[in-house]
């Protein structure tokens, strides 16, 4: 009956019924007031649910009474997955605005707050929760809240609340250093590691190394495999405040030369990385040299030291203001990068209002254009998802005012990237702004419209889009094909955080492999590692393996950062072998070198505590800033030779606003640790299913702090304490279960 009230409904509503009136379907609209109550109350809450979709009338599931503690959970699960494949915006927000007040109805403030992230309305959103969470026992919910907002990078301040310090102390992420070098002495991983020991350059078959010294001929270091190394150290040292190059002693800084200094000192910042307090009195000394590269380099640092983590004292705002408003190019440059890493996802207006006039300053050709990308980027980055009117009209202006040859520039593309991170994961809010690109008369105007698109429509998994974008790769080019390969960046960029789609999208870019032309498959390698980023999933490696020795340069380049992507902070051994073949494959091409080094120091990225996946909370959310971050590398690899391979590698260090710790740490109420046994294991997809399945398959039983994977999912294994967040990841607070009961003879 209730299919066939559905296809009634439709009939009516096709034969010119107003869908909103209630009068027409009055008859039908009594049924499934019986209908819906029956369902739920009978374990039916994914058919009631489907009917409630089928007459547009979600709202009447707030209505019932007959949700309780035992269904609601299933209800929200089943609401919030079935939103995704929902085409109309509308009908995506209503399903989730249902979801959230449900959750709210129970009292589990944790899981509406997930939902409220998930929709973007978390400006109204997050106040109005905390208002409501009011009780004694609620205060270890505030501090859990304020964890998860501390992962999505939310920048909000609680005032008059009794706690406010410590609560936005949490938000702020203030004590994550601490939580991660703890983490790594329990593991037993502090022992800083050299390049050497991740190359293992004695483990390669030919033996070059060896045979070279026998002829009496000195080592010669190469400015190009020093920057790799420098890179490489900054990876893996992430966030341990120590290692064997650059804290010890100024010696490796000088091994560089001009960008190269540069990038050296401001791996500082990466090995330092959110470590506030301690870190800027041991980069305050660099900011004083007479090298204005090494100056450079250390205004970098303060903003990646800073990434993330919030300072009474604004540091990287004090330190870099009076670099922008200087004259000196290389400073400029730095700067904007700095302050777009150190305030990324945070919206700071006195940021905003520096870079500004860097955006619109039209003089100075070739290296004011690349000020003007930097700076640009770096506002996208700052304001990422947040639509913001002037950041996104002034720089639609700038690109409508340049000249040709600006926008020729090679990094003229990052005007088009910081104004679609602007709208990143913001669906249609974005329509007005690919119109008025339209009036750009240059052929980036394309290019700039398809990253606009792609961005505003990311991880929605909308089918209709993905469409869209492949039909941009129909033609065959063979140059300006750039806004071809944006497309297909944008086929993975929306179907990433769901399963289907993801896997829907592998098949169409073994298509695109045979019958497109270079520049699309130039880009297909960066496209999987946006799908699988953290992930290594074996067919996805073997793909990327086979792509690292194709004759085209660009694309064996782009696959071997590809798979340094994929297996960002995993150690996968799988991987850590191929690289290595890889390095004396290309030992004699300096550029694919490069690659295989970054790709290593990717690979074993803060000695695999860390992960870059952007998607979190049991893959329900994604951090803006993180994948915002990754979508900076991944266009400059659109062009490596004048970026990354050229003198703005320092942009490899956007990575550091996706380096989050993977780690569950369980605490007790004063945030002090508490170990407890929990099973790890492969998650499984539990909707719409009848009884209470089971959430993992295949688990291992270990005592926190334990490291979880991309698709791996944990459960407490006792029940003598219960998890104040539904999902064990990150930072997790414990409450004792007042019902246990020991067992007896125990």
């Amino acid at each position: 009956l209730a299919g066939e009230i559905g296809q009634e409904y439709n009939a009516r509503v096709i034969d010119g019924s107003d869908p909103d009136d209630d009068a027409a379907f009055a008859d039908l609209l009594s049924m499934v007031d019986v209908i819906v109550p029956f369902h739920v109350s009978h374990n039916a809450e994914a058919e009631a649910v489907d009917l409630l979709i089928e007459v547009q009338r979600l709202k009447k599931l707030l209505d019932l009474d007959s949700i309780n503690e035992h269904n609601y959970g299933r209800i929200c699960l089943y609401l919030t997955k079935t939103a995704d494949f929902m085409s109309d915006p509308d009908d995506y927000m209503e399903m989730l605005e249902t979801a959230y007040e449900l959750f709210r109805k129970q009292g589990q403030f944790f899981d509406a707050l997930r939902v409220a992230l998930r929709m973007g309305t978390d400006e109204e959103a997050i106040p109005e929760l905390f208002s409501q969470v009011t009780d004694a026992e609620d205060n270890l919910m505030k501090k859990q809240m304020c964890l998860l907002l501390a992962r999505q990078r939310v920048n909000y301040e609680i005032e008059d609340d009794d706690d406010e310090e410590e609560l936005n102390e949490l938000i702020g992420n203030v004590k994550l250093s601490e939580q991660f070098l703890k983490l790594a002495q329990d593991l037993d991983v502090m022992e800083p590691k050299t390049p050497e020991d991740i190359y293992k350059s004695h483990l390669a078959e030919t033996g070059g190394f060896s045979r070279r010294r026998d002829t009496g001929g000195a080592q010669v270091d190469s400015a190009r495999a020093n920057l790799a190394s420098t890179f490489v150290n900054a990876f893996v040292n992430a966030g341990f405040c120590q290692d064997k190059l650059m804290t010890p002693d100024n010696e490796w800084l000088y091994k560089n030369k001009d960008h190269g200094m540069m990038s050296a000192a401001a791996s500082l910042g990466s090995i330092l990385l959110w470590n506030v307090e301690e870190g800027l009195t041991q980069i305050d000394k660099f900011l004083y040299s007479s090298e204005d590269y090494v100056k450079a380099g250390a205004a970098l640092a303060v903003g990646i030291l800073s990434s993330g983590v919030k300072n009474d004292a604004d540091p990287a705002l004090a330190l870099l203001s009076e670099h922008i408003e200087g004259d000196v190019h290389i400073m400029k440059c730095a700067a904007c990068t700095g302050l777009g890493i150190a305030y990324a996802g945070a919206a700071r207006e006195e940021v905003m209002d520096l870079l500004l006039p860097v955006v619109e300053s039209s003089e100075g050709g070739a290296t004011g254009m690349l000020e003007v990308s930097l700076a640009a980027l770096a506002l996208g980055m700052i304001y990422v998802g947040k639509c913001d009117e002037t950041v996104g009209s002034t720089i639609v202006q700038r690109m409508m005012e340049a000249s040709d040859e600006e926008l020729d520039h090679s990094h003229a593309r990052f005007l088009c990237l910081g104004l679609g991170l602007l709208f990143l994961g913001r669906m249609e809010k974005a329509d007005a702004m690919i119109e008025a690109l339209k009036t750009v008369e240059h052929k980036i105007s394309k290019y700039a419209a398809v990253v606009l698109e792609t961005c505003a429509y990311a991880g929605s998994g909308n089918v209709l889009k993905v469409q869209e974008t492949l039909h941009h790769c129909t033609e065959h080019l063979t140059e300006d094909a750039d806004h071809q390969m944006a497309a297909v960046i944008g086929v993975g960029l929306i179907a990433m955080g769901e399963d289907v789609g993801s896997e829907m999208a592998l098949r169409a870019f073994d298509h695109l492999l045979h019958y497109c032309e270079l520049p699309i498959k130039r880009a297909v390698p960066l496209a999987l590692a946006v799908l699988h980023i953290s992930n290594p999933d074996y067919g996805v490696i073997d793909q990327l393996s086979r792509l690292s020795h194709d004759p085209d340069a660009e694309i064996s380049q782009n696959a071997v950062l590809a798979m340094g992507i994929v297996s960002a902070g995993t150690n996968n051994s799988r991987v850590a072998g191929l690289l290595r073949q890889l390095g004396e494959f290309y030992s004699k091409e300096a550029g694919h070198m490069f690659c295989v080094r970054i790709a290593q120091g990717l690979l074993h990225m803060g000695k695999g505590l860390m992960t870059l996946n952007p998607v979190h909370s049991d893959r329900m959310l994604t951090t803006p800033a993180a994948l915002g971050g990754i979508l900076v590398i991944i266009h400059s690899c659109l062009d490596l030779k004048s970026t990354l391979l050229d003198k703005t590698h320092y942009l490899l260090y956007y990575l550091t606003c996706a380096m989050n710790p993977r780690m569950l740490v369980t605490v007790n109420e004063d945030m002090s640790w508490r170990p407890v046994t929990v099973r790890v294991g492969q998650a499984v997809e539990t909707v719409g299913q009848a009884g209470k399945p089971k959430t993992i398959t295949g688990f291992q039983t270990h005592s926190t702090p334990v490291l979880l994977g991309a698709q791996e999912r944990a459960e407490l294994g006792t029940e003598e304490v219960l998890s104040v967040s539904s999902v064990l990841e990150g930072v997790v607070i414990l409450k004792d279960n007042p019902d246990y009961e020991e067992e007896e003879g125990s």
